[in-house]
Formats: C-alpha cells, sequence, structure tokens
C-alpha cells in the first residue's frame, strides 16, 4: 500500500533548496537480511514512479522494495511501506528524508530477507539506515537561485571584470570573444547590485552587468 501526503505550499518554488546530485546505491546487513538503498534526484511523480519501477524490475526476487519521495512541485511526499508492517518501512525512509529537508528526490530500499524477524523497532532502525546510507551516498547538495547575467567590456578590461565577477561569487558560464568580450555568468541575486557598484568604480561607469532570467545551480551544502 501507498500513502500521499499534501503538505501546504510554503513559497518553496522560489527558495534555495537541498537535493542529492546524483543517482547512487550503498547497502549493509542487519541480522542476515540485505538491504540496498537507492537514491535518484526526480522532478516529478512520474520520474519517481519510473525510478521505482526499474528497481523493482532489477530486485523482482527480493522480499520488500520500501519507496518514499519528497517534491517541490506542490510539496507532495509519498512512501510505500511494500508489504512490510505498517509504519515500520516507508515512513522511516521518508522521515530521513524529511530531516534532511531534501526535495525533489526519490529513495528505495530493497530488501533481502534472511530469515531472522527485525521486530518494528529493527525494522524502524534498518529502514532509517538505508535511507541516511542512500543520501550520503547520492551526495546532498544546495541547489541556489541565482540570477542569470551577462556582462560586456573590451579586450583590456576583460582581466579585471573577469576578476570581480569571481569576487562577488559569480561564476561564468561561457565567454565569447567577438569584437568585445562578453561574459555569461551566474551570481546570488544580493551580490548583483555590489558587483555592479565595483565595476562602475572600476571602469568609469562604462561597464555594468545586465540580467534577465533566473536558475538554479548546484553548490555544496
Amino acid at each position: 500500500m501507498c500513502r500521499l501526503i499534501f503538505m501546504w505550499q510554503v513559497q518553496l518554488m522560489n527558495q534555495d533548496y537541498k537535493t542529492v546530485a546524483r543517482e547512487a546505491c550503498d547497502e549493509f546487513t542487519e541480522k542476515r537480511s540485505r538491504f540496498i538503498g537507492y537514491v535518484k534526484p526526480v522532478k516529478t511523480e512520474e520520474e519517481a514512479m519510473a525510478f521505482i519501477r526499474r528497481i523493482r524490475s532489477e530486485h523482482w526476487d527480493a522480499r520488500h522494495n520500501v519507496y518514499a519521495y519528497s517534491l517541490r512541485e506542490g510539496n507532495v511526499k509519498r512512501y510505500s511501506d511494500d508489504g512490510e508492517p505498517s509504519g515500520t518501512a516507508g515512513m522511516p525512509v521518508l522521515d530521513v528524508i524529511v530531516k534532511n529537508d531534501v526535495y525533489d528526490v526519490c529513495v528505495v530500499v530493497t530488501r533481502y530477507f534472511g530469515g531472522i524477524l527485525l521486530g518494528t523497532g529493527g525494522l524502524t532502525r534498518a529502514y532509517s539506515q538505508g535511507s541516511k546510507i542512500a543520501l550520503a551516498a547520492g551526495k546532498i547538495v544546495l541547489m541556489q537561485s541565482c540570477l542569470l547575467c551577462e556582462v560586456t567590456c573590451d579586450y583590456n578590461r576583460y582581466g579585471k571584470v573577469s576578476a570581480l565577477v569571481s569576487e562577488y561569487g559569480g561564476v561564468v558560464d561561457d565567454t565569447l570573444f567577438e569584437a568585445d568580450v562578453c561574459l555569461k555568468f551566474h551570481i546570488p541575486p544580493a551580490s548583483l547590485t555590489q558587483l555592479n557598484k565595483r565595476l562602475a568604480d572600476a571602469t568609469a561607469g562604462s561597464v555594468q552587468a545586465v540580467s534577465d532570467a533566473e536558475g538554479y545551480f548546484m553548490t555544496e551544502s
């Protein structure tokens, strides 16, 4: 049985958030039962369910494939005990996701039964551990909201302009060398005004960065 939890939308879509950097897995053994924790960054329920189906197909012979996922869109959280006693599997997996404040992520914990019953407490701890090692393997990262900017200058000012972009937290995504040099970069919103002040001071007001879009970029959590 699977359960769906709808949470209130709390302006998540315009905030920095944590997710995992990559699909990954790790495993451990508890009283002969083998637990494999899988994690994948996902954006939609369709992506999450496709990942769950793939893991179930790969481990068709496992006793249980427990899952949970958390999405920013609609702030939806869903989990399944997949045949384990209610409350001992899917909810502990989701609880680890929630406590780590991670979004756009799906975790599947596969269990190969080893013949020894773990009890409700043992199951809860084991599935929690499976979720923890999965998130650790996927590496929790911060997705930071940034302004997409560009700045154009002549070749003589390129070195100084590039250095100032980096000094104020900008990351250059592309550089076009034409009649002038055009740097395309992303930067935290709070830093653009300060950068432009320094650019104006350094170039007698002839160079300013402009932004016409926003996006999310990965940084260390």
